[in-house]
């Protein structure tokens, strides 16, 4: 796998890599600590770390991580949120962050601006189970079924893609007091053998859409709320065929959203993929030509514009990385000035790690 050597700074969260696995529940297993570790010294309650020293020095160890919350903004767009939450002790991350999507629960006094949770109140997890082939199977309470037609697709939309952030969970499928789901209980979802981000999030369609040739790509999309700055995942469909599906992708980045106001076009409506995208050992390569560049400076790359080329093609099964390219400039920087010396990987904008 492509490892990432630079740090972009701005909306860039660092992943947090753990290492696990379920064992009937969500539990995952200790790190052991080396031989000749010294005593943890214990800070009194309240205090947001403790200190840990191995080998005569002293690591600060956090009780809080950050975990992609996807909850519904203020447009009725279901879009992730990274949110410290505490670090459980019993490592039961799977029911820790479904419990964050409870309306009313405890996510509550951690909501940004404009976003509100998705799962009726009072839901409950009964259970949480990670099978090899990458399903986990939810329980949920009777009241998960206390919700509103309109709000069933985002329930849906939410569950999977937070639960699928983390990289060894594919699919997700549903119980209610132990009772499988084939289809959601109030407007009747089809779920089938399990729900997957191949379903889409925020699906848009138009009349004029050829289905037959084209291909459902979830695209990322910048906005804004209160100066709370996020990408909003979108499903598009993009007529292309399996031999130019990259440059298909790009090219309907590059034209927008189309008539989705709620988010942002990032991209200068000159800039052209000059280059057939090549795919290499994980790393995608494109090149453009200058007008993807911001006007006032040199070989400098919008970080937004990066960001939304990295999220939307890393989607793409067997890409890793992205390495952007510019004609006839030597080198890119971010409005940082800081180069870009290598190709970028996701995981410099979203925390990744395992259950």
């Amino acid at each position: 796998m492509y490892k990432r050597g630079i740090l972009l700074t701005g909306s860039v969260t660092m992943a947090i890599l753990l290492s696990g696995c379920f064992q009937g529940e969500e539990s995952l297993e200790d790190m052991d600590p080396p031989q000749n570790a010294s005593p943890v010294d214990n800070l009194e309650d309240g205090e947001e770390n403790e200190s840990v020293t191995w080998d005569g020095e002293e690591t600060v160890v956090n009780e809080t991580v950050p975990r992609e919350l996807y909850l519904v903004d203020a447009n009725g767009m279901v879009a992730a949120q990274t949110i410290e939450l505490p670090n459980p002790e019993s490592k039961e991350v799977a029911s820790q962050v479904l419990e964050h999507l409870v309306k009313g629960g405890p996510v509550t006094s951690m909501l940004p601006n404009g976003f509100q949770a998705v799962l009726p109140e009072g839901t409950q997890i009964l259970g949480v189970n990670l099978q090899e082939d990458g399903t986990i199977v939810v329980d949920f309470s009777e009241e998960f079924q206390d919700y509103e037609a309109k709000e069933e697709l985002q329930i849906l939309e939410s569950i999977t893609h937070t639960l699928t952030q983390f990289d060894n969970v594919n699919t997700v499928q549903l119980q209610i007091n132990g009772h499988a789901v084939k289809e959601m209980p109030v407007n009747g979802t089809p779920i089938g053998e399990g729900y997957s981000r191949a379903n889409g999030i925020n699906v848009t369609e138009t009349d004029n859409t050829d289905l037959i040739n084209s291909k459902a790509v979830t695209m990322y999309y910048p906005t804004e709320h209160d100066e709370n700055r996020y990408y909003v995942p979108v499903t598009q469909y993009v007529e292309t065929n399996e031999e130019d599906i990259y440059a298909s992708i790009v090219q309907s980045l590059l034209e927008g959203p189309g008539f989705n106001t709620n988010v942002q076009h990032v991209f200068n409506s000159t800039t052209l993929l000059t280059g057939e995208p090549t795919l290499s050992d994980g790393v995608l390569n494109l090149t453009f030509n200058k007008d993807i560049l911001l006007k006032d400076g040199e070989g400098v790359i919008a970080d937004d514009v990066m960001e939304t080329i990295v999220r939307t093609l890393t989607e793409q099964e067997g890409i890793e990385a992205v390495d952007v390219k510019v004609e006839n400039v030597e080198q890119l920087v971010n409005e940082n000035g800081e180069t870009y010396e290598e190709p970028v990987t996701k995981q410099q904008f979203t925390p990744t790690e395992k259950l």
